[in-house]
């Protein structure tokens, strides 16, 4: 049998059932060898896919086959919710735990977990279920909500910044469903995430980095300043405090390598990087500040180094 054939593609990332097999006239000892030579790997008991496919996905697409194995299985009403309704939007579900499929209960009985199957009671209300890639799972506003409530304001703040930049919501939606329910778990930390929500942020970096800039108490930058020299755009910075004539850059892997142009080279982007800044320097007699992740494990060393960028500027 191919699973390739029995496996609804569109719906499924190519996992098959039980079920399936038995319907092509296969019995469970082809399930048995199929397993043993390597050919499938068991996603869940009663649940495969072609080894070859499993091992080509990520942490996030294994995920995804496992939560369509449990829906295939799970005997209770219920939709995709959390991180797993999350990952369906295609928003990156960063450092969030995926051991766990996470689903809603509609019948709003007990949740209970089990067999890497956690279930909310969380109750449902009108919009909060939609459809994706053929499933059910809970609305992008309920999504980000949900993952607030159950998560530190770190993590909160990517996930809902992930969503509005993604286009699926806004931030007066994600308001408005807030403060509709305020009785939600965690309510308080869930209305200073979404203060915080900006749109402009770009990268999971940038999302971090003004996290902790606005947590150690520092005045609110600009993100995506730009900085013109007689209307020709010469640099979009990622943080800039006009007032205090500083911007901040975050120095990921991504600017010197998955953006590289046409012919160009790591050192060819560290160069241009360079005259850029020197560039911005000249129009602005601003200095510049650089993040790397390093720092955002010690938000306290990067206030510190902000500070000291507002002081040697006061001096000047």
């Amino acid at each position: 049998m191919n699973p390739d054939h029995a496996a609804r593609t569109d719906l499924t990332m190519g996992l098959f059932t039980r079920a399936d097999v038995l319907s092509a006239g296969n019995d469970d000892n082809y399930i048995a060898r199929m397993v043993k030579s390597g050919a499938w790997h068991r996603v869940r008991n009663g649940a495969f896919m072609a080894a070859s496919q499993w091992g080509e996905l990520d942490e996030a697409a294994r995920h995804r086959v496992l939560a369509r194995a449990v829906l295939s299985k799970t005997k209770s009403r219920a939709v995709l919710s959390h991180g797993s309704a999350l990952l369906e939007y295609g928003v990156p579900a960063w450092d969030l735990p995926l051991t766990d499929v996470h689903l809603t209960r509609l019948d709003q009985r007990g949740g209970r977990r089990e067999a890497r199957v956690c279930q909310h009671r969380g109750r449902l209300f009108v919009g909060d279920v939609t459809y994706r890639n053929g499933l059910m799972v809970t609305s992008p506003v309920r999504t980000a909500l949900d993952v607030m409530a159950t998560t530190d304001s770190e993590h909160g703040l990517v996930v809902g910044c992930g969503l509005v930049r993604a286009g699926e919501c806004t931030v007066p939606q994600l308001v408005g469903a807030y403060e509709a329910v305020e009785s939600r778990p965690h309510s308080l930390a869930t209305r200073v995430v979404l203060s915080l929500i900006d749109p402009r942020l770009e990268s999971l970096g940038e999302m971090r980095t003004y996290f902790h800039l606005r947590s150690q108490g520092l005045p609110t930058p600009i993100p995506q300043f730009e900085v013109r020299d007689r209307g020709r755009l010469v640099a979009r910075l990622d943080f800039a405090w006009p007032a205090q004539k500083v911007w901040l850059e975050f120095d990921g892997k991504s600017k010197y390598v998955d953006f590289l142009r046409e012919g160009e080279t790591p050192a060819d982007a560290v160069m241009r990087e360079k005259f850029r800044e020197d560039e911005v320097r000249r129009l602005t007699g601003w200095i510049c500040i650089r993040v790397t992740w390093a720092d955002l494990y010690d938000p306290v060393r990067l206030a510190r180094k902000v500070r000291r960028a507002f002081a040697d500027q006061a001096a000047a």
